[in-house]
């Protein structure tokens, strides 16, 4: 009676019938190693949530030694790397625009003899709240250790009473975190969609038997991925309309910037996505494997972006790593023009990184596609 239920000679066959399949699907089986592996290393080192050595700028038109303790005293906290230590007033507002530093330090010229006649001085400190996670350990401690500094300076017992830290939250002075998070759904959802979506495209056709009809088309390896992605472009333009519109209507965020640049911006974006996920269906043979392709392709750039976790507060491998994730260049873009206002000018890096990738991937695309069923 055992026997028929359950026979271990057959259990085993089965085991290794399934064994041998797993080995020869090598891109599953590799991924089902690899993913967790790499996940773990790269993760667990890149991921920070209260980051340090945040750029910033300083404007300091007298250098004497009130000023440079002041200096040295907030990079001594370890939230702040001085990376244009003599900026003037219009290049650190170009600067705290682009993106470039978090935040710009602003010490009065008659800061010095204001502390020296017994006055109360004053230091000014700009932030970029765009993501407000990233300011507030920065600024929670500014005020004692600022005093501290000029206390140790002066050779006062106590922390000088007089000294006024103004603290001025840039483009979110409320701190609110859909500002920073709507946004950037936008990108999370677009990347998640279109490149699932397309990656299926090719391979579908696969599966289903319908490659060869494909293939005796009279069309060039161009038409046919034309063909395919464009599609795709319409059903992201639907998904842009019905999240900006819950952006402004739901959630309050605001538009500062214009909203021709916003779409330009997101077109681009969209056509690196598709072309992406029409290059995975050229590699993978299945749509189990093209999802899986996407998945891998898809945590590592939601984690490395600066989507979750705040992207000044990783290593710089990592920062680098992260600079070859279309979402991190788009999500820089549709901050900028949705909060700061940001023109053409400030965001043209961004549109750069973008355009390359939409020819760098379609250049792949085209390479690996072949009118051959091998």
């Amino acid at each position: 009676m055992i026997g028929r239920v359950l026979s271990l000679g057959r259990l085993m066959a089965l085991l290794a019938k399934e064994t041998i399949q797993m080995r020869r699907d090598r891109l599953t089986f590799g991924m089902m190693l690899g993913i967790p592996l790499v996940q773990l290393m790269l993760f667990g080192f890149a991921i920070n949530t209260d980051p340090k050595e945040l750029p910033a700028a300083l404007v300091a038109p007298t250098q004497d030694r009130f000023t440079r303790a002041m200096v040295s005293a907030l990079e001594l906290t370890g939230y702040y790397r001085f990376v244009a230590p003599d900026a003037t007033a219009a290049e650190a507002e170009r600067m705290i625009a682009r993106g470039d530093v978090s935040f710009v330090v602003t010490i009065p010229s008659d800061f010095g003899r204001r502390v020296m006649r017994g006055e109360s001085p004053s230091i000014l400190i700009d932030a970029d709240a765009t993501d407000p996670s990233v300011a507030s350990g920065a600024i929670s401690t500014l005020g004692t250790v600022a005093a501290q500094a000029l206390s140790r300076e002066t050779g006062a017992a106590a922390p000088a009473p007089g000294l006024s830290v103004v603290v001025h939250r840039r483009y979110n002075p409320e701190g609110v975190t859909q500002y920073n998070i709507v946004p950037a759904l936008l990108g999370v959802i677009l990347q998640l969609t279109m490149v699932m979506m397309t990656a299926m495209a090719l391979t579908r056709e696969t599966e289903r038997g319908t490659m060869e009809n494909l293939l005796s088309m009279p069309a060039t390896p161009l038409e046919i991925m034309l063909g395919k992605i464009v599609p795709y472009l319409g059903v992201g333009a639907v998904q842009v309309v019905v999240v900006l519109a819950a952006s402004r209507l739901v959630f309050g965020v605001p538009f500062v910037g214009s909203l021709t640049l916003i779409l330009a911006g997101v077109f681009v974006f969209v056509m690196a996505l598709v072309i992406l996920g029409y290059l995975i269906s050229t590699v993978a043979r299945t749509q189990m494997q093209a999802m899986q392709i996407t998945f891998f392709f898809f945590l590592p750039s939601l984690m490395l972006s600066g989507f979750m976790f705040p992207y000044r507060g990783m290593p710089g491998w990592a920062q680098a790593l992260g600079e070859i994730f279309p979402l991190t260049h788009f999500l820089r873009l549709i901050r900028a023009v949705m909060l700061k206002g940001a023109g053409l000018a400030t965001v043209s890096g961004s549109f750069l990184a973008l355009g390359l990738f939409v020819l760098v991937l379609a250049l792949a695309a085209l390479t690996r596609f072949r009118k051959t069923l091998d």
